[in-house]
């Protein structure tokens, strides 16, 4: 589990085809190895990946065919690619994204940034080749205010459409220069993870409304029946 809080970039060097060597940038190389383990999870730009070498600088760790598939790390063999890097989420500490998990659910394209006085208007929607997966897995869980991971940093949307065929959020100026999406150009795909909090209220709400699933409501006959009242 991850919050979505970046601690710092790092590159990424192919050492195969579903094998990488992550090399941490600046003084985050200090904090993310200073207590980093052998099994430990780290998400690299949303995705959760297990560190199985520990380097001077970084880490290697492996990515299966599905992430490679369903991710922008499958399309990462040169090196040089920044990617974002957050070590797991402790018991105890701080919350102050929301819960990431590192499971994406699909691709994005940024199609416009724009700067204004304060901030960083960003605004992503389906790559071509990828709207049907968009409409299942992203779009339903759009809802303005709402949460959604970009490359495993835990942004707010400010607009989106009724259908979810886009979004725009505003990054504020510490988070797009900490981050890589300062390097994005138009075009650009990015790793989207939903709000695990609304994929988990719509599995409820689906299952209840399931013509095979007809619950009876709950009235004050109901509660008496049933010993609360």
């Amino acid at each position: 589990m991850f919050t979505g809080l970046i601690q710092g970039i790092g590159t990424m060097r192919s050492l195969g085809q579903d094998r990488f060597a992550l090399s941490i940038k600046g003084n985050a190389a200090s904090i993310i190895l200073s207590d980093l383990a052998i099994g430990d999870s780290v998400a690299v730009d949303g995705v959760c990946l297990t560190v199985e070498d520990i380097l001077p600088d970084g880490f290697v760790a492996t990515a299966s065919p599905e992430t490679l598939q369903r991710t922008t790390l499958g399309q990462r063999s040169q090196a040089g690619n920044y990617v974002n890097l957050e070590t797991s989420l402790r018991v105890g500490s701080k919350l102050g994204g929301h819960f990431v998990t590192g499971h994406v659910d699909g691709m994005g394209c940024l199609v416009e940034s724009v700067a204004t006085e304060k901030s960083w208007e960003m605004t992503f929607a389906a790559p071509p080749s990828m709207s049907e997966l968009w409409h299942s897995r992203i779009a339903c869980y759009l809802i303005p205010k709402g949460s959604i991971a970009v490359n495993g940093i835990s942004l707010t949307v400010a607009d989106c459409d009724e259908r979810g065929s886009w979004f725009k959020v505003a990054v504020i100026p510490h988070t797009y220069a900490e981050t890589n999406l300062c390097y994005l150009n138009i075009g650009d795909l990015v790793n989207l993870e939903s709000d695990i909090l609304g994929k988990y209220v719509d599995k409820f709400l689906n299952h209840r409304l399931a013509p095979d699933n007809a619950q009876e409501d709950i009235s004050l006959t109901f509660l008496a029946e049933h010993g609360y009242l």
